[in-house]
C-alpha cells in the first residue's frame, strides 16, 4: 500500500461510509470516510476503492453505504480480541506485548519485521488495532505455564521493544505501562528521562506507597504473574461440559482477560451486566465475578473451597441474563459458571426458601392447575397473600401472576388439530405459557395451522428446568431434560421440528441442554431441531401470508434470545406484518426470571428496568404495541409500567 493511499484513507471527518478492505494475504483493513454530504463520503470510499482495483493481485473490498451494514463491519473489528483470546485447538494466546505502536507511514515496514520477529521465536499471533493511528493490538501463544515459556518471553519482550523504538513508536500506544511494560520502558526513553521519573515519584511521595514497582525501579515482567509454573488449578467434576474450555472449569475461570466491556453502562451499548448497572459494584460486574472464580481455583484472596460465601454473594445478584456470553469480547457465560458454582456450594447446605417456590414452580404449577380460582383469590387476600409471599420469598413489592383458568394442554386436548394430513410440527408447552399465560400458546397454534402445519404436544407435562439453572439445581435439571429426550425422543429423530413461545426455554434446548448431555446424539438433535416461533415462521413459513398490522410497537427484546437465538429473524416477522417497530436499547428487563420476584431483589430489579425499558413504555401512545415474548419481561412491564404486553404470536393471531 503507497503512502498517498495511506494518507488518502486517514482524510476523515464524520462517520458516513465505511470501507472493509480484505488483503490477499489475510486479515482487514477498515477505513471510514465522511464530508459536506453523504455522497462526498461515498465518492471519496469509491475512489480508493478504484485505486486499490488498479493495484496487482488486489484485494476484495467492500463500501458500506447504510448504517447497518457499517455496524457490521466495525463489529467485526471489535471481535478482534474475542476471536484471537481462545480459539479452539489451538494454544491460549495472551497480552504482554498487545499494543505498540509506530508512526503510520512506517507501519508496513514494522509488520513485515515484527512478523518475521515471531516467526524466529515460533510464535503465532493474529493482528488487529488501529492501523490508522499505527497502533497494532496482538496476542501471542506464550507458554506461561512454565519457565522455559517465561524466559524465552522475556527475551522477545526485549527484541520486540527494541524494533518497536527502531522505527520511532512507543511500546505502549493505547494501554498503560504497568508491570508488564517497565523494564522496558528505558529501551524507549533512555536512563535520564527515567531518572526524572524517579525524582519526580520521589517529590511526590516519598515512601513510594502509591503504586510501587510501576514505570520506574519495576517488579520484573515475569514477576506477580496471574498464570505461571506454580500455577496448577484442580481438575474438579462439574455437571457441565465446558466444550469450549477443554471440558474444564478451571480453564473457563480464566476466560476473562479484564477487558472491563462489562462496566460500560451507555443504554444499547450493552446487555450485560445489568446488576452493575444498577449498583456500578466492582464485586457484581462480570469481571469481578470471572477473578472471584478464578481465585476460588487458584488460591489468593480468598479461601480454595466450594463452600466460599465471598463468591455466593457475588453471584446472589447476577441475574443469570447470559449477556456476557454474547457481549463479552471473550465469551464469559456467568450464567453458567454461576449454576455450577451454586450446584456445589449448597451441596452441604439448605437453599433459600424461594429456590423451592420459583425453581420448582412446574410442580407447584400443576398442583394449582387443579383450582386456579381458588390459588387466586387466595394469593389477591391481603393477609393471606403477604404470608404466602413471605413463606416462599417473594417480595412484598410483587404480584403473583395468576393461574390461567384452563391451561393450554387443556384446551389442546378440546381442540384437536385442524391439519390431521398436514406437516408435524411439535409445539413446546412451556410452564408459563401453559399454566400462567395459555393465550399466547393458542395463537400460535392457531397460526401455525394457518400456515399448514399439523401442530402437535408432548403427551404430558414437561419441563426444561429453566428456573432451576440459578440455584444450581443442577441435578434436577439433568432430570426433566432427560423426561424431554425421552418423552419426544422419536419425534425429534424422525426430524419434527420443535417451536418455541418462551425464549429462556428454547434458549435452554440450544445451549445447556447438550452441554449437559454432550455425548447424547438425541440431545444434539433436539438443539438443532428447536426453533422460537419468529424463527419458525421467518424459515418454515415465508410464503405464508401474514396480517398487516399497521401500528407503532415497542419490543423488548428477552436477554436470552438477543444472546442465544436469531434477533433478526423476530425483526424480520415484524417487518412482514407491516409494523412500525422499535427495538428498545433496554438491556436485561430486571426481572430475569425469578431474580425480581425474590425478596431483598426488588430494588436492583427495579434499577434495571429503571435505565431505559420502563420509562419508555411509560411514555408510549396508548395505542402503541408493546411487544415482549419473555415471560419475565412481560411481567416486569405490566407490574411496573403498568403496561399490557403482547406476544408476537397474540398479535398475528388477533389480526388473522
Amino acid at each position: 500500500m503507497d503512502d498517498k493511499l495511506i494518507e488518502f484513507m486517514r482524510d476523515k471527518h464524520a462517520d458516513m461510509t465505511s470501507i472493509a478492505i480484505l488483503p490477499p494475504g489475510g486479515g482487514w483493513l477498515i477505513a471510514e470516510f465522511g464530508g459536506e454530504t453523504e455522497k462526498e463520503a461515498t465518492d471519496k470510499a469509491k475512489a480508493l476503492e478504484a485505486a486499490f482495483l488498479k493495484r496487482p493481485n488486489p484485494p476484495h473490498i467492500k463500501v458500506a453505504e447504510n448504517e447497518h451494514e457499517q455496524q457490521l463491519i466495525w463489529k467485526a473489528r471489535e471481535a478482534g480480541l474475542g476471536s484471537t483470546a481462545f480459539v479452539p485447538h489451538h494454544p491460549d494466546a495472551w497480552e504482554g506485548f498487545e499494543d505498540a505502536a509506530v508512526p503510520p507511514e512506517r507501519l508496513g515496514d514494522y509488520l513485515r519485521k515484527f512478523r518475521a520477529l515471531l516467526n524466529r521465536y515460533t510464535y503465532d499471533s493474529k493482528l488487529y488495532g488501529h492501523f490508522g493511528d499505527g497502533c497494532v493490538h496482538c496476542r501471542i501463544d506464550f507458554g506461561l505455564r512454565t519457565s522455559e515459556g517465561l524466559a524465552k518471553m522475556r527475551r522477545f519482550l526485549d527484541d520486540a521493544a527494541s524494533l518497536v523504538v527502531e522505527h520511532g513508536g512507543s511500546i505502549s500506544g493505547e494501554h498503560g505501562d504497568g508491570q508488564s511494560k517497565a523494564e522496558l520502558l528505558p529501551k524507549m526513553f533512555g536512563p535520564e528521562l527515567i531518572d526524572a521519573f524517579r525524582e519526580f515519584k520521589s517529590i511526590w511521595d516519598p515512601d513510594w506507597k502509591m503504586n510501587p514497582g510501576k514505570v520506574v525501579d519495576p517488579f520484573p515482567i515475569t514477576s506477580n504473574m496471574r498464570l505461571g509454573p506454580d500455577y496448577v488449578p484442580p481438575h474438579v467434576h462439574t455437571h457441565f461440559s465446558f466444550p469450549n474450555d477443554e471440558g474444564n472449569f478451571s480453564r473457563a475461570a480464566i476466560r476473562c482477560v479484564g477487558v472491563g466491556k462489562c462496566r460500560s453502562a451507555v443504554p444499547g451499548d450493552n446487555v450485560m451486566c445489568p446488576s452493575y448497572m444498577a449498583t456500578h459494584e466492582e464485586a457484581y460486574v462480570t469481571r469481578g465475578r470471572a477473578r472471584l472464580l478464578f481465585e476460588l481455583l487458584h488460591g489468593g484472596a480468598i479461601e480454595k473451597t466450594w463452600n466460599n460465601p465471598a463468591v455466593e454473594e457475588a453471584l446472589d445478584l447476577c441475574l443469570s441474563c447470559k449477556g456476557c456470553k454474547r457481549d463479552c469480547p471473550v465469551n464469559v457465560d456467568m450464567a453458567t459458571y454461576k449454576a455450577e458454582f451454586r450446584s456445589h456450594y449448597y451441596e452441604t447446605k439448605m437453599r433459600p426458601r424461594s429456590a423451592y417456590s420459583m425453581g420448582l414452580v412446574p410442580i407447584w404449577a400443576k398442583a394449582a392447575s387443579y383450582a386456579p380460582g381458588l390459588v387466586n383469590a387466595l394469593a389477591r387476600n391481603g393477609l393471606l397473600g403477604a404470608l404466602g409471599k413471605r413463606v416462599a420469598g417473594i417480595s412484598q413489592h410483587r404480584s403473583i401472576p395468576p393461574f390461567a383458568p384452563v391451561t393450554f394442554t387443556a384446551w389442546r386436548r378440546r381442540n384437536p388439530t385442524l391439519n390431521p394430513g398436514g406437516r408435524r410440527v411439535l409445539l413446546f408447552p412451556d410452564t408459563f405459557n401453559n399454566y400462567f399465560r395459555p393465550a399466547t400458546a393458542i395463537s400460535a397454534t392457531i397460526v401455525l395451522e394457518a400456515a399448514g402445519w399439523r401442530v402437535v404436544i408432548p403427551e404430558k407435562p414437561l419441563c426444561c428446568g429453566r428456573p432451576l439453572y440459578d440455584w444450581g439445581m443442577l441435578d434436577t435439571a439433568e432430570k426433566w431434560l432427560r423426561q424431554i429426550i425421552d418423552s419426544i425422543g422419536s419425534e425429534i429423530e424422525s426430524g419434527t421440528p420443535m417451536v418455541g413461545l418462551e425464549p429462556a426455554c428454547v434458549a435452554t434446548f440450544r445451549d445447556e441442554l447438550t452441554d449437559l448431555f454432550p455425548r447424547d446424539s438425541t440431545a444434539k438433535k433436539l438443539k438443532e431441531n428447536t426453533v422460537l416461533f419468529s424463527e419458525f415462521l421467518d424459515r418454515h413459513c415465508r410464503d405464508f401470508e401474514l396480517p398487516q398490522v399497521k401500528r407503532k410497537a415497542l419490543t423488548q427484546v428477552h436477554c436470552h434470545h438477543y444472546a442465544i437465538l436469531d434477533v433478526n429473524a423476530e425483526t424480520k416477522v415484524m417487518r412482514r406484518l407491516g409494523l412500525d417497530y422499535e427495538v428498545m436499547p433496554s438491556g436485561c428487563c430486571g426481572m430475569a426470571g425469578s431474580f425480581g420476584f425474590e425478596s431483598g431483589k426488588y430494588d436492583v430489579s427495579m434499577k434495571a428496568g429503571e435505565r431505559v425499558l420502563l420509562p419508555k413504555v411509560r411514555a408510549a401512545d396508548r395505542d402503541c404495541l408493546i411487544l415482549a415474548d419473555g415471560f419475565s419481561c412481560r411481567e416486569q412491564i405490566e407490574q411496573g409500567a403498568g403496561r399490557k404486553t403482547h406476544h408476537l404470536a397474540e398479535v398475528i393471531a388477533t389480526n388473522m
